[in-house]
């Protein structure tokens, strides 16, 4: 089996999860400003997967555009971009995942977001540009599951956003059997409702904003 490598990726993978930050973040002029900057710095099929969301997010009003995200996100479970929230579900364990993420980010100098959760897939992604690639590529790939229920949930409703996932998801070592059948089997029954069931990720490393105008 051909080894996944990332030694040629390092600096293509930051632009990627920047991108994918900004476009799977809550939408603003800024945001999709800067999006559309880096779009420049990424090649091949991965800029047309994000170039897929931006374009889509830009057509629309900004207030179209904001309750397209609010809709897709904040309104529906399956399609959450809060990591834990696949891991450990809506029990005791979840804090302590969050914490996790917190720490990693101490860890690597960085302190957590005061605005955001520190599970936010957007807030992972940005830490993994911008901060630590390696410590944020391995957050992330330990969390390769939830990412894979996410983007099926996205790409079975035709959401643009699937695409920025799936984007995201070509900087991560393939899916091992085991995380494909979990991930089916997370899409089937939800996460973990008591501390019983899927076992949440043991990480060694790692509020909600206010919408406005929605």
């Amino acid at each position: 089996m051909k080894l996944f490598s990332r030694t040629r990726n390092a600096m293509a993978d930051r632009a990627v999860w920047q991108c994918a930050s900004l476009l799977l973040s809550y939408p603003d002029a800024d945001r999709l400003r800067f999006a559309a900057e880096l779009l420049e710095h990424v090649e091949g099929v991965v800029r047309q997967q994000l170039q897929q969301t931006f374009t889509a997010i830009t057509v629309l009003e900004p207030m179209q555009a904001a309750q397209l995200y609010v809709e897709t996100f904040d309104l529906r479970r399956r399609a959450t971009l809060y990591l834990t929230y696949w891991t450990a579900g809506d029990t005791r364990n979840r804090g302590q995942a969050m914490l996790a993420f917190a720490q990693a980010y101490r860890d690597a100098g960085a302190a957590p977001p005061t605005d955001e959760a520190p599970d936010h897939l957007a807030v992972v992604l940005e830490f993994a540009a911008t901060t630590d690639a390696e410590l944020g590529r391995r957050l992330l790939a330990a969390h390769r599951t939830p990412l894979d229920v996410v983007h099926r949930a996205l790409r079975d409703t035709g959401s643009p956003y699937a695409s920025a996932v799936a984007a995201v998801l070509t900087t991560l070592p393939p899916a091992s059997d085991d995380e494909t059948r979990r991930a089916q089997r997370l899409a089937a029954d939800g996460p973990p409702a008591e501390a019983v069931g899927l076992e949440p990720f043991t990480l060694t490393v790692p509020p909600r904003r206010a919408p406005e105008g929605v």
